[in-house]
């Protein structure tokens, strides 16, 4: 199939510059061009090779000028990223070129989807699109906190960071939930994906101009929250309609598999790509987005099912229904609000920054490293749980999970070493992935499905989004106390909770098989 350069510059919002009509029906790497093939610039390294390629079209950035003349055979089109664009292009040629249905095994499609004709579904494609998608995310927050404390030297930035990412997570929950329920969950959930691509484009443009303020950024950072807060309660409810009968758990651990992974090498790129360049660590994220992006949209996802309130529009009151129904499942209320506060006390990850470099002595790709160790402590985990899932005492585990969370950040607030700060959070995200498992099981399954984007909504303030409330009060105490003294603080706290909680919800704490919990 063929591509002229006007087409190309039409679907990518770009500009020709030379000839519209030439065409291309391949793509090739800029060093290994020819007649008829497509290739891209972006990293100014390869710059040297445009003055001889042999390719057609090229896709460069808006910001190019050649240095001396260009073959006359060339064409450029010029785009906002380059990168992205072609990823795009690429996404795009690839499923064009699809001549017959394909699915892929293993992969999770509910009985009552219906599957198209010409239609390639990858393995594990809903996890492969969140792995990307995550991976992405990651690397943004690495590098976003990292640029805040770069730009200000205050830790109280780094709590303004969370407030902003927090606010319309909260704000917009009564919101979110009853939209997750009421509309068409993937589509609810492109739409999310597309507002997290506009903050990390916006983020990767304010880098490019040397910043001196962080108050751009703290109103992208309100942007990116806004897309949180509908993609999360929209999207955590397809791994649950679209997973085989009897193996929820499974998912879960899986999808938490895939999803540490993108914590381990997204944070581990940003160290990496932030001491080159912000704009560079903020453009790899958005091509990592628009990737997931594609994927997604090639799983096929069962309609919500409704129950007789199906009908109404996304009110106030219908939405404060998924706060009354965690109110009324006691052990619902008891994981969801266990977590809510060994989260809020134990939010020692956004002082990393300040911990590295204060505290430890390291430099930026040290810093990564010590982000990308939350990965692999969970990740490591979320493959055990994959392959060995908890399945007796399962209340007992959450408990005991978090307890350890509470203890490795105590660890990590005392030590002065890097290998050990590096094991104990090692400690703290693989016990933290234990209560993800068993809190992500546990809540779909006491939860009907049409209650599912409601309940995911609040718990995605009361855990997700605490976070970031959990960032910005230990920005403040930080601030006011010390980091080592908040870091401590917060793991004893969490430590009480534990405590409090081990006697007070008995019904939780005495869960013993996920078989046994049932919609209320």
């Amino acid at each position: 199939m063929e591509f002229t350069a006007a087409q190309i510059a039409g679907l990518l919002n770009g500009e020709v510059i030379g000839n519209p009509d030439a065409t291309v029906s391949t793509l090739a790497k800029i060093e290994e061009g020819h007649n008829g093939a497509l290739s891209f610039l972006s990293n100014p390294k390869y710059e040297p090779y445009i003055y001889t390629t042999g390719s057609s079209i090229c896709i460069v950035n808006q910001t190019f000028e050649p240095s001396k003349a260009l073959p006359n055979t060339l064409t450029l089109v010029k785009v906002a990223d380059a990168y992205a664009c072609f990823a795009q292009l690429l996404a795009l040629y690839d499923s064009m070129n699809k001549k017959e249905a394909i699915i892929e095994q293993p992969s999770f499609i509910h009985e009552s989807a219906q599957i198209g004709q010409n239609v390639y579904i990858g393995a594990f494609a809903y996890i492969g699109a969140n792995v990307l998608l995550y991976m992405g995310l990651s690397l943004q927050v690495t590098t976003l906190a990292k640029q805040v404390y770069d730009i200000t030297r205050r830790e109280l930035d780094l709590g303004f960071l969370g407030l902003a990412e927090f606010l319309p997570i909260a704000l917009l929950v009564f919101v979110s939930g009853t939209v997750a329920d009421r509309f068409n969950r993937k589509r609810v959930s492109q739409f999310a994906i597309l507002g997290e691509l506009a903050s990390a484009l916006l983020l990767m443009l304010y880098a490019s101009t040397q910043p001196t303020s962080v108050v751009p950024i703290f109103v992208i950072a309100i942007l990116y929250g806004t897309a949180r807060a509908f993609l999360a309660p929209s999207m955590r409810p397809i791994a649950a309609a679209i997973a085989p009968e009897g193996r929820l758990p499974q998912m879960i651990a899986l999808y938490s598999t895939v999803w540490t992974s993108a914590g381990i090498i997204g944070p581990a790129l940003s160290g990496f790509l932030y001491s080159v360049s912000p704009v560079l660590a903020y453009g790899s994220g958005s091509g990592l987005i628009i990737l997931a992006f594609s994927l997604f949209s090639a799983v096929r996802v069962p309609a919500t099912k409704r129950g007789a309130d199906s009908g109404e529009r996304p009110t106030l009151r219908s939405a404060v229904e998924g706060l009354s129904y965690i109110r009324r499942s006691p052990i619902l209320f008891a994981a969801i609000s266990l977590d809510l506060f060994a989260v809020l006390f134990g939010g020692a990850v956004a002082l990393l920054p300040v911990i590295a470099e204060e505290q430890l002595g390291v430099g930026n790709i040290a810093y990564g490293w010590l982000r990308a160790a939350a990965g692999i402590g969970a990740g490591g985990v979320a493959l055990l749980l994959a392959v060995r899932p908890l399945r007796r005492h399962v209340g007992k585990w959450l408990l005991v999970a978090v307890a350890v969370f509470g203890v490795g950040t105590i660890v990590l607030g005392l030590t002065r070493t890097y290998w050990i700060a590096f094991v104990a959070i090692l400690f703290i995200h693989g016990a933290d992935m234990v209560s993800v498992f068993v809190r992500g099981s546990i809540v779909p399954l006491v939860t009907p499905d049409d209650k599912r984007g409601r309940v995911s909504a609040v718990e995605n303030v009361f855990i997700g989004a605490t976070n970031e409330l959990g960032a910005f009060e230990s920005g403040v105490a930080a601030h006011a106390v010390g980091v080592p003294a908040t870091v401590v603080g917060g793991g004893v706290l969490t430590l009480g909770i534990v405590g409090v909680w081990w006697f007070k919800f008995k019904d939780m704490r005495n869960v013993d098989r996920f078989e046994e919990l049932k919609p209320v």
